[in-house]
């Protein structure tokens, strides 16, 4: 009787003790990215100017989001929204190539994203892809159900337009 009381008071306190884990980053930016297509919320601000695109952050945001015209690549800007991801408001970017819609999720780089980031590399979840990336001081999220080569050029031609 002892020993199993003593079992359960050690499970209680390794419960107590261990964080709550929520779902994973690469799941949570799905998530982000299937809400901005199921309801009217792509944008908060619509247009494909850049110069449009990125001064609507300001005083939004904390730091302000690199935005780049990748029309001449392929890939259109449709513009930007404010989302929530693991607890802080980011940045949106939205892109559409064809038919096919892209969110970009920018962050400041941290150690939390860092750990985050390590977490969730490239992957495919749920019938789309998740690319990640870091430049000057940002962390990037390119999430879509383009084909992977689509979307690896599109990281590509970001991270060759975007300001050191």
């Amino acid at each position: 009787m002892a020993a199993s009381g003593l079992a359960l008071a050690a499970s209680l306190a390794l419960f107590i003790a261990a964080p709550l884990r929520g779902p994973d980053l690469a799941t949570e930016l799905v998530a982000g990215h299937v809400r901005s297509l199921l309801v009217d919320h792509l944008t908060d601000v619509q247009t494909s100017d850049q110069h449009v695109v990125k001064p609507w952050f300001a005083g939004k945001l904390a730091f302000s989001p690199p935005v780049v015209d990748l029309t001449s690549a392929g890939f259109a800007l449709v513009g930007g929204r404010l989302d929530y991801l693991s607890g802080q408001v980011v940045a949106a970017l939205v892109y559409r190539r064809r038919e096919h819609v892209i969110n970009v999720f920018i962050e400041p780089d941290s150690a939390q994203g860092a750990q985050q980031a390590s977490r969730s590399e490239d992957t495919f979840r749920e019938g789309y892809h998740v690319l990640h990336w870091t430049e000057g001081g940002m962390t990037f999220w390119a999430v879509s159900d383009l084909s992977l080569p689509e979307l690896e050029e599109f990281r590509k031609q970001f991270q060759l337009q975007t300001p050191p």
